[in-house]
């Protein structure tokens, strides 16, 4: 690669140093107003090398940005720069690009001026509302695709730009990032640092000798960071749409333009490398990356962040510190280095190159995944005698949280030999859950390189091939002879001969490229057959998006799933979900199963009852009285006689069948904002627009809804929401009057479907006095908040102190396991037989019978109501004290472990933070916590975790939501 004898514009090896202007604002001001015949004010802009103000009128409205070039760039590399600008905004109209602006007489702004420090070029460029992507908060996966998107956009529309402005030299042009480091390296005063920059740019423009003439040149922009891309900001949502500074314009490789826009993502607040695949793929699909390209992405990366370390040191040096836009960015380019040589350049080809759909060979990134290495083992190990443990998440010795049990795997291997084998191993590449935890804000390193093994004698390893044997203990220290010695863990790699030490686990992201860079040795050991390919698992088998792609060709559409791209879950325990990657999540949404995920007493009882007997509850057998007696127990009197269902629709559509029976009416009072079901007449009753946009329009004549019960946004607020109660109960008396008295009146007990907030003080009271008094029936929807969810009462009635006379309940009763009931007198339950006989083939089965049994037994012996109000109160606290320093947090709501986080822009206006909550919910994802919004606009954090939830999760949740209302989303 070299180097041209001389150029026509700007030669940064030649010019020396680079002092940015420096005028004073009054000076500004001055020719601003002489030249442009405008008054002003100027507010500083960092820049690098020129000097940028942002210009306001005297009323504080914008006018456009006043750039003062460095005087060492010509005219004609400001004049290709304007050019380059315009192209942009030819081939993309629906982009923003900051063009220079024109006077009324169509003349750009322009003008080489006279300064006092001598002729200066001053445009006036195009201000841009909404504001870059700069400071170090958090940037979503769709905000980095969008940054690759504009990155090569941008490379779609220079690609045939021929100008006499790029032939330039630039500290920024990566094909003399080499150059760069070697001139400025020796000003860094951190000696240490220093050696490792060196060290980084050497290896990297090594990697990029070889490749470097078959990468094509261009026209680029050559600085499409996080500071040079403007944002529309559309309900609270920021999204790239437009690009500013063409300062750095050149001719330099193509693939430069992504590079430089995907390292200034590595500062952001929870990125890594891999955070930059977004970009790449979104790149890829406007402008395709050619082989050679792949091969020269992540090199060109680690170089980009060398310079910027070298550069801005430098920089921070020659203008004696009064620059502080480059002070401030000294920690940023470290950071973006940091990540940039946080993992091998082989390691990150090869995950590029399969984000691409690529296989990492073909760019160069490791070895194809057949074994071409033999191990030797002394004494010789037949694959008959060998026993493959199993710690994945699918396998049955993890469950009931063994594989919390730091000795879960020494245990298997110990049974394993003394049953006789000769060696017990784990294989590559399969996630261990046992190398994961929960609460866990990053996700751990599931992911084996090598085999684990155990020798039931002292064995003796050597290897005939290419790779490079590693042998460790348990502690990691190699094993130099390779000699393991008997029932002692061996941790055995085959690594690529010429390629860097690959840690034992490695972090699912990144498994790709770390396991194209070893071999197997279960197969170079003769432990599985040839046919064997472990490598491609964590892609392939246990894939999240094949599928979530599957499940839309088969699944009903209307079926939706949490999260646009969501983990594959194949297990649970306690208030934890498991990934197939070993991922652990902390469940904060998940009422179904108040005993936790994965119970072993649960388990084991339906799976016994499974063993003997499951059939329909016509049969006579005990399961289904005792749980019917134990229920109603549960009950308050008079309630004493049980239907058992299958559902909460079901059990909210039977309760309203019964009470229009029971009084020979049509006609049902419900509350609005609320969900009871999917069935006819549990969707009836329904008024959530957020389940069914149409709700309000489609109620059959004979519901009637009263207003929601809601004292933080509805029409009654705070002390008036006790106008409320004789509201609804003046609409029951009217419906009466009219000749129309309602069968019931219907209403969740504690207001769940709007977030978890309490009904107004005798609310409840006041209403099933009016219903009852016109005939009718009090309907409690327990669905949610029954079963001991708000702490202090096991029945979301008994908070309001009243009784009602049919109670419908599910989700909780039967932990998963499909179950409902319908609970209410002798007497009204007797009148339903007016309707015929009432059956449900599975509601009440032996199986849901005993998951009910065994449900009550566990509130019983294992203290969930008691934690619930304990750990309820305590995260409510933690939340409310949240809410103090976020603005966001409009409000707290509810009680036990029934809570809502409700999200507002405006604490006075209540304008509901609908698509942030949103965001929100998938930064949550990322940080390990499964949550999901609620309520008709979305905006409320639905927080409803299992009842067995421990004080450190909610701590850890806390924590969680706290780091991304801080960092962004």
């Amino acid at each position: 690669m070299g180097q041209r004898a001389s150029v026509s514009g700007f030669d940064f090896f030649t010019a020396g140093e680079l002092p940015a202007p420096a005028l004073p604002a009054d000076e500004v001001v001055r020719l601003v107003r002489e030249h442009w015949g405008i008054d002003v004010d100027l507010e500083p802009l960092g820049s690098q090398q020129d000097q940028n103000f942002l210009a306001r009128t005297p009323d504080g409205d914008p006018v456009g940005v006043v750039k003062i070039t460095n005087p060492a760039f010509t005219a004609d590399e400001v004049d290709a720069q304007d050019h380059a600008a315009s192209l942009i905004a030819a081939a993309w109209p629906d982009l923003r690009i900051a063009t220079t602006g024109r006077g009324a007489d169509g003349t750009p702004r322009a003008v080489v001026a006279a300064t006092g420090e001598g002729p200066l070029m001053l445009r006036l460029l195009e201000f841009l509302p909404g504001g870059t992507l700069h400071g170090p908060g958090h940037l979503s996966p769709a905000v980095v695709a969008r940054m690759g998107d504009l990155a090569g956009r941008a490379s779609v529309a220079l690609a045939d730009l021929d100008h006499v402005g790029l032939d330039r030299v630039l500290q920024w042009d990566l094909r003399h990032a080499h150059r760069v480091v070697d001139l400025l390296a020796p000003f860094h005063p951190d000696a240490t640092k220093r050696a490792l920059v060196e060290d980084a740019a050497a290896r990297a423009w090594a990697d990029l000798d070889a490749i470097a003439d078959e990468l094509p040149q261009q026209a680029v922009h050559l600085d499409l960071t996080d500071d040079n891309v403007v944002c529309r900001v559309d309900r609270g949502i920021r999204t790239p749409d437009g690009m500013i500074d063409f300062g750095d314009v050149t001719r330099t490789w193509a693939v430069a333009e992504l590079a430089i826009t995907i390292s200034s993502v590595l500062h952001h607040a929870g990125a890594d490398p891999v955070s930059v695949l977004p970009a790449v793929r979104a790149f890829h699909a406007l402008r395709p990356l050619s082989t050679a390209e792949i091969r020269a992405l992540w090199p060109l990366v680690v170089l980009r962040g060398a310079v910027l370390v070298v550069s801005g040191e430098h920089q921070v040096q020659i203008d004696g510190g009064a620059n502080d836009y480059a002070a401030s960015g000294v920690e940023r380019e470290w950071r973006i280095f940091e990540q940039a040589t946080s993992v091998p350049t082989a390691v990150m080809t090869a995950v590029l190159a399969e984000a691409l759909g690529v296989a990492p060979a073909e760019v160069g990134a490791g070895a194809p995944h057949a074994t071409t290495t033999r191990l030797a083992a002394e004494p010789a190990i037949g694959p008959d005698r060998a026993v493959r443990l199993d710690v994945s998440i699918t396998s049955d010795a993890v469950d009931a949280g063994a594989w919390l049990d730091p000795d879960l795997e020494e245990r298997l291997a110990a049974a394993a030999l003394d049953g006789g084998a000769a060696v017990a191993w784990l294989e590559r590449a399969t996630p261990r859950l046992t190398a994961s935890r929960p609460l866990a804000a990053e996700p751990a390193a599931t992911v084996p390189t090598g085999i684990d093994a155990w020798f039931a004698t002292t064995t003796h390893l050597s290897a005939d091939g290419d790779a490079r044997l590693v042998v460790e203990g348990a502690d990691g220290v190699t094993i130099l002879d390779g000699t393991v010695p008997a029932r002692t863990r061996a941790r055995i790699r085959l690594e690529a001969g010429d390629g860097p030490h690959v840690p034992h686990l490695v972090r699912p992201g990144f498994a790709t490229g770390w396991l194209a860079l070893t071999e197997d040795p279960a197969r170079a050991l003769g432990l599985t057959g040839d046919d064997a390919d472990t490598a491609d698992r964590t892609t392939a088998e246990r894939d999240a998006a094949d599928l979530v792609a599957r499940r839309d060709r088969t699944y009903a559409e209307v079926q939706e799933h949490y999260y646009e791209a969501p983990p594959r879950i194949e297990r649970g325990w306690r208030e934890h979900l498991v990934g197939t990657d070993g991922r652990v999540y902390l469940d904060m949404v998940n009422n179904v199963t108040p005993l936790g995920h994965g119970h072993p007493g649960l388990a084991a009882a339906v799976a016994q009852q499974l063993r003997t007997l499951n059939t329909n509850s016509r049969f006579n057998y005990g399961a289904v009285v005792e749980f019917a007696e134990r229920l109603a127990g549960v009950a308050p009197d008079p309630l004493d006689t049980v239907f058992l269902v299958n559902s909460g629709s079901e059990a909210t559509d039977l309760a309203i069948r019964v009470a229009l029976a029971a009084t020979g009416r049509r006609d049902v009072v419900s509350v609005l904002e609320a969900y009871h079901g999917w069935t006819y007449a549990s969707d009836a009753v329904s008024t959530s627009t957020a389940d069914n946009p149409n709700a309000l329009a489609s109620r059959p004549d004979w519901v009637h809804p009263v207003d929601a019960p809601n004292p933080f946004r509805g029409r009654h607020r705070g002390a008036d929401a006790a106008r409320y109660a004789p509201e609804a109960a003046e609409r029951i008396r009217e419906l009466a009057a009219s000749g129309r008295p309602p069968a019931a009146f219907i209403a969740e007990t504690f207001y769940g479907n709007a977030g978890g907030i309490p009904l107004p003080d005798d609310y409840l009271a006041e209403v099933y006095a009016a219903v009852r008094e016109a005939g009718g029936l009090a309907i409690a929807d327990e669905v949610q908040a029954g079963y001991g969810r708000l702490g202090n009462w096991f029945w979301g009635f008994e908070q309001q102190g009243v009784v009602p006379d049919v109670i419908a309940v599910a989700k909780a009763a039967g932990n998963g396991y499909p179950l409902g009931a319908v609970i209410t007198t002798r007497e009204i339950a007797a009148r339903f037989r007016t309707q015929g006989y009432f059956f449900s083939s599975t509601g009440g089965s032996p199986a849901s019978s005993v998951a009910g049994l065994t449900v009550l037994d566990a509130f019983r012996d294992e203290g969930l109501q008691r934690n619930a109000a304990e750990t309820g109160a305590h995260l409510k606290g933690r939340l409310e004290a949240l809410a103090e320093r976020h603005p966001l947090i409009g409000a707290v709501h509810g009680l036990g472990l029934y809570l809502g986080v409700e999200f507002v822009r405006d604490r006075a206006t209540l304008e509901p933070a609908t698509e942030e909550t949103a965001a929100i919910c998938d930064r949550l994802l990322e940080l390990g916590v499964i949550m999901q919004p609620t309520g008709d606009h979305q905006n409320v954090l639905k927080v409803k975790p299992p009842l067995v939830v421990a004080r450190e999760s909610a701590d850890f949740f806390v924590a969680m939501l706290d780091r991304v209302l801080s960092e962004g989303w």
